[in-house]
């Protein structure tokens, strides 16, 4: 084999290996980038979750010191459990909050409450106080059950 040729054949494995070696360069780099938003990503769902979590335990407390409308605490307890533990509202005593979202989806909210004629959202109000107080000991121990759970 000539000279030259073999100068050539040890050129094209030099260059084979520097573009081998910046490929690889450049492959870790974006492994350790992927690798830091994951991590990034995982850390801001784990501290949402606690967030949610935290404020379940709130709403349950402020339904049993009679500081918010059962209602609406079960309306934000089952939109909560829908995120963080979603089997949990199929259990008892944790139905009631799935329950009382059932009887009261069909009832206006937010604006739409606003822009419901008042004598309407009158007689929601008196449905709504109805179950309120036909669930009320239902509510008060999934309340109680809910603040002490280990999520």
């Amino acid at each position: 084999m000539p000279v030259w040729s073999q100068w050539i054949l040890i050129f094209a494995g030099v260059v084979a290996i520097v573009l081998l070696a910046l490929f690889i360069n450049r492959q870790t780099k974006v492994l350790k980038r992927d690798k830091a938003t994951a991590n990034k990503t995982k850390v801001f769902q784990d501290e949402r979750r606690t967030s949610m979590i935290e404020s379940i335990r709130v709403l349950a407390m402020a339904i049993e010191q009679d500081q918010i409308e059962y209602s609406e605490a079960c309306l934000r307890i089952k939109g909560l459990l829908d995120h963080v533990a979603p089997d949990l509202l199929k259990q008892t005593p944790y139905r009631i909050f799935l329950e009382m979202h059932e009887h009261m989806e069909h009832m206006p909210t937010h604006q739409a409450r606003q822009d419901t004629d008042a004598r309407f959202v009158e007689k929601m109000d008196k449905e709504r106080f109805a179950l309120e107080q036909q669930h009320s000991d239902a509510i008060r121990r999934a309340a109680t059950a809910i603040r002490h759970h280990h999520f």
